[in-house]
């Protein structure tokens, strides 16, 4: 999947080192809302939240708590958040996600780590731009028997 330290492919883009607006280098700690309308590469730490309109490249090593939106990214670092991507999500066999994901098409390698709920399918208008998980929706319980009790009667 990978052709060099610096090129990845995920599902359909490539971000190579020379292809980030941003770089946010292995020495860098950024606290606060970052905003980038270009391509994003993470090296060091994010604390706050992270949104650009282009792609973003999380290496190994990096680690954000933050809640992140970009149009695809490449993870093989460390997040503690959501995580809303609006084409495509790849999850390296170093990554380890800590929230929920909300995205068209993901991709998940052996070893990688991943706590938190996972909505896959075309996005709305009305969930984007939206950091909060969805609610998890639970069968109401109130006067429904289980097959247990209808089979004791």
């Amino acid at each position: 999947m990978f052709d060099s330290k610096d090129k990845e492919a995920v599902g359909g883009f490539e971000m190579r080192e020379e292809d980030a607006e941003t770089i946010i280098g292995a020495s860098v700690k950024v606290d606060g809302d970052f905003v980038s309308e270009g391509n994003v590469l993470v090296q060091g730490i994010v604390n706050g939240s992270l949104k650009t309109k282009g792609n973003l490249r999380v290496d190994e090593g990096a680690k954000i708590k933050a809640n992140v939106d970009a149009t695809n990214a490449q993870v093989s670092g460390e997040i503690q958040g959501n995580i809303t991507v609006k084409d495509s999500l790849d999850l390296g066999s170093s990554a380890k996600v800590a929230g929920d994901i909300i995205t068209k098409i993901l991709s998940i390698e052996p070893g990688a780590v991943l706590n938190g709920h996972c909505s896959v399918s075309a996005m709305s208008e009305e969930s984007e731009g939206n950091d909060q998980p969805s609610e998890i929706q639970k069968p109401n319980q109130k006067n429904k028997k289980s097959v247990l009790d209808e089979n004791l009667d």
